[in-house]
């Protein structure tokens, strides 16, 4: 259809519905009463084959080809436009690079409860035919729930079935005329908030001249109906019904009478669900920028605002003073009258950050992660659209809010994983997806990290991005120094001769060799060295962070006779043992059962836990230090909303001595009275079978080290492994990303890994193994076939073979990793149904 998206009187709408797995966007038409209120970018309802279904228009245009059978737009179900036109463009981008159908790059879109996809409504069939058959475990708890609860959409079947694949035991119940289901169209969930409120009909002066009992006979009753006229005499505004309730002890009822005798009137007002709204926050003034930050502000002040400017990749140490560089670069950004998106990696980090944006940009920053409410996201993404927010700072998703003109993105910490969207369609990744948008908006594109990965690096080294360094940390939180120690403060400005301290050094590494301790009878997991750092630390007041990359208790469960080990049906990976709720959890999917008495395989009792999680851990320091405060971060201590905040808050302000966690406190975190950092097992993950396993090892060991010496009371890094000759292990003792980045480069070159070939990952997922097996083998042999035929002599393919993680949610994992110069070109026509298609895979396990 040829599109143009001016023409608001146009009579055809090209829409993309949203439903899953379709790969392409459907012809409707406008009907005569929506024309001229329709235009790209809407919300529409508009009928699918025998569905209802939700839909965003993408074009416009006058005729068809064929205009035969067209069928109509059935309803606006927005008032305005959800997807500027630069989204729409993005979604176009989205949905070509990752082999994503075209719905699923529009869903990213809108915001959670916005966006509704055709369901069904299942329910027992009030007359089933006479069976004798028993039916399946998973049927029978189908059947069971709609028994107790009645009526059940599909997307309540998921929730109250989560993880399992309930759906084709659903159609053999219907097969069998035991349930039956009729497709429905469910509203969005979430829409504006109004409350209801009260305002004076008589003036401030006349309240003063009531008495109680004008306003009822009961002298309680009209001394209370008095206080409320009071409270609103004081407030030249509306007031909220709650807030009167709670001010006065009234009830409605007194409103309702009030409002019978003329002295208040009743209205509805919208009010904003914000996130921050409690959040206080001084303001802040920008600091003197360091030698070293001046030089790379005066490489990127003239860049900003160039359309057409190359990204920026700002590899700065840790603690060397990044974000004020982004700080003000979204202040040069806002001068221009345009806005700024801010990404950071985790939600836990979210909090220090948007602080210190509200602090520099009061009353424009909005926040937005998966984390929030439904109504928080649905209000502040439209504050948003309506230009309203200058400034959104949020995890991936924040990357889609629809501010009107996009002047600059950042992506914070752009090396971390979880820029990588990897458990649902489209499997994009932000930091390209960012690349596209800020071209296609004419905006700055600006990547920081202390430990870029290898690809990155390798991309600003040859030019296609722009490379500035921050080689050296900056003198933070002076006013520590101060609280902590004079004599320090002068010992340390002695040192500099007299001069106040600019930078500060990195921290110390103490490797320990984790075998000799072993061998000299220390059979904890903390080592000597450990052990006297932490007492250091609580004598004089400080803090300190323990990091182990492992939750739980014990990291697997096994059976001292037949030496099985305890794995979750559905993934086949080892259960983990976690003390707190005395049971055995997989990590993967979420499968629990209790400690067994014997061994199910064997039946003998010698039931054994090995190997330390973080759970662990934490009993064995609060052993060795019963005086020490602690606190554990990891998912496990994090299921509430506002627990990354409180356990931060907590941290921040002294309430605990030592904070003990996982991956989630490697960035991010500037915490001054932290001076020691614990890594207790500094090789997890560094065997893994993956190209980026060294990679990822050396970045998370680097960032954690960082979170040491963050002020003038220096710092200090006890890094213990069982492995202290590995070349990553060393390269990240001594801080030296150039040594690793180096080898690392060697590696991949040899090997013929990214950044010298590209990657495509296809994977194929079912109840049976031996039908996984099957299909691979087949597509295996179509890319041998169409390689061959396309003459791509520089392409191949590694499998088919089993997923590192073989089983995933009850199903089977099979893998072929495409590898050339370009081999998404292979894929092109290829029937690729049934199969997950992952291009630039962060790990192939």
């Amino acid at each position: 259809m040829d599109a143009q998206p001016a023409n608001l009187e146009a009579k055809f709408a090209d829409v993309s519905v949203n439903v899953a797995a379709i790969d392409k966007s459907f012809s409707y038409s406008v009907p005569p009463e929506l024309r001229g209120e329709i235009q790209p970018g809407c919300l529409v309802v508009v009928p699918f084959g025998k569905q209802i279904v939700q839909g965003v228009v993408l074009a416009l245009s006058d005729k068809l080809e064929l205009e035969a059978n067209i069928r109509n737009i059935l309803s606006l179900n927005s008032e305005e436009t959800v997807l500027t036109p630069q989204q729409l463009q993005l979604t176009h981008w989205i949905a070509r690079e990752t082999f994503a159908p075209l719905g699923a790059a529009v869903n990213l879109m809108l915001p959670r409860g916005l966006s509704q996809r055709a369901d069904f409504l299942a329910e027992l069939n009030p007359d089933p035919p006479e069976t004798s058959a028993k039916p399946a475990p998973l049927q029978a708890r189908i059947l069971k729930l709609l028994k107790e609860r009645g009526p059940l959409r599909g997307a309540q079947l998921e929730r109250a079935l989560p993880k399992l694949e309930w759906r084709p035991s659903l159609e053999r119940l219907r097969s069998a005329g035991l349930v039956r289901t009729t497709s429905v169209f469910p509203p969005p969930r979430v829409n504006p908030k109004v409350v209801r409120t009260a305002q004076l009909t008589i003036t401030p002066e006349a309240v003063k001249a009531l008495e109680p009992q004008a306003l009822s006979l009961r002298p309680e009753t009209g001394a209370r109906r008095l206080e409320v006229l009071r409270l609103l005499a004081a407030e030249p505004f509306p007031m909220d019904f709650s807030w009167i309730y709670a001010q006065t002890n009234s009830s409605y009822a007194d409103l309702k009478a009030l409002a019978g005798q003329d002295y208040l009137h009743f209205n509805e007002t919208e009010v904003w669900r914000d996130p921050l709204e409690n959040l206080q926050v001084e303001s802040a003034r920008a600091p003197v920028l360091t030698p070293d930050q001046q030089r790379v502000w005066e490489q990127l002040l003239p860049r900003l605002g160039q359309a057409e400017s190359k990204p920026v990749l700002l590899h700065g140490v840790t603690g060397s003073g990044k974000t004020e560089i982004y700080l003000r670069a979204v202040e040069q950004c806002l001068a221009q009258g345009r806005q700024a998106v801010v990404l950071v990696p985790e939600i836990a980090m979210t909090p220090q950050a948007v602080r210190r944006y509200m602090a520099r940009f009061p009353n424009r920053v909005g926040l937005y992660h998966s984390k929030l409410s439904e109504g928080e996201l649905y209000d502040t993404w439209r504050r948003a659209r309506k230009g309203e927010l200058a400034v959104i700072v949020g995890a991936r998703s924040a990357l889609f809010v629809p501010l009107p003109d996009i002047g600059l993105i950042i992506l914070d910490e752009c090396d971390h994983e979880s820029y990588d969207e990897t458990e649902r369609e489209p499997f994009y990744r932000s930091v390209e997806t960012a690349e596209a948008y800020a071209h296609i908006c004419g905006a700055n594109l600006i990547l920081g990290s202390a430990t870029p990965r290898v690809s990155q690096y390798y991309r600003a080294k040859k030019g296609t991005w722009q490379l500035l360094e921050l080689p050296r940390r900056v003198l933070a939180h002076r006013e520590t120094l101060l609280k902590q120690s004079a004599s320090l403060r002068a010992d340390l400005l002695a040192e500099a001769g007299g001069d106040e301290l600019l930078n500060l050094e990195l921290p110390s590494v103490d490797v320990v060799d984790m075998r000799v301790e072993l061998k000299t009878g220390n059979t904890s997991v903390l080592s000597r060295a450990l052990r006297a750092g932490l007492e250091q630390v609580l004598e004089r007041n400080q803090q300190a962070i323990l990091f182990l990359n492992r939750k739980g208790s014990a990291t697997y469960v096994f059976c001292r006779d037949c030496g099985s080990a305890l794995l979750c049906p559905r993934d086949l990976s080892p259960l983990v043992y976690h003390q707190g709720r005395d049971s055995l959890l997989c990590h993967i999917c979420g499968y629990t059962r209790g400690m067994p008495a014997k061994c199910p395989n064997c039946g003998s009792k010698q039931i054994r836990q090995m190997g330390v999680g973080t759970e662990r851990l934490e009993t064995i320091v609060r052993q060795a230090f019963p005086q020490a405060r602690l606190l554990r971060w990891d998912a496990e201590s994090t299921t509430t909303r506002d627990a990354h905040e409180l356990i931060l808050s907590h941290f921040s302000a002294h309430r605990a001595d030592i904070l003990i966690g996982t991956q989630m406190l490697a960035k991010g975190l500037d915490l001054p009275l932290v001076t020691l950092v614990g890594i207790v097992l500094a090789e997890t993950g560094l065997n893994l079978p993956d190209y980026r396993a060294a990679e990822r090892v050396f970045q998370v060991l680097t960032q954690v080290s960082g979170r040491a010496g963050r002020s003038p009371l220096g710092g200090r890094v006890v890094l213990q492994t069982y492995q202290p000759e590995n070349t990553i292990i060393q390269a990240a003792s001594r801080h030296d990303f150039a040594a690793f980045y180096a080898q690392e480069l060697a590696h991949r070159r040899e090997l013929g890994y990214p950044p010298f070939t590209r990657l495509v990952r296809l994977e194929y997922r079912s109840p049976s193994e031996e039908k996984c097996r099957q299909e691979a083998e087949l597509m295996a042999q179509v890319l041998r076939a169409e390689i061959q035929g396309l003459g791509l002599a520089q392409t191949d393919f590694i499998g088919p073979v089993p997923c590192y993680t073989r089983k995933l949610f009850g199903r089977f994992r099979w893998q072929i990793i495409l590898r050339g110069p370009d081999p998404t070109r292979i894929l092109n026509g290829l029937p690729l149904m049934g199969w997950i298609v992952e291009v630039d895979p962060p790990n192939l396990l």
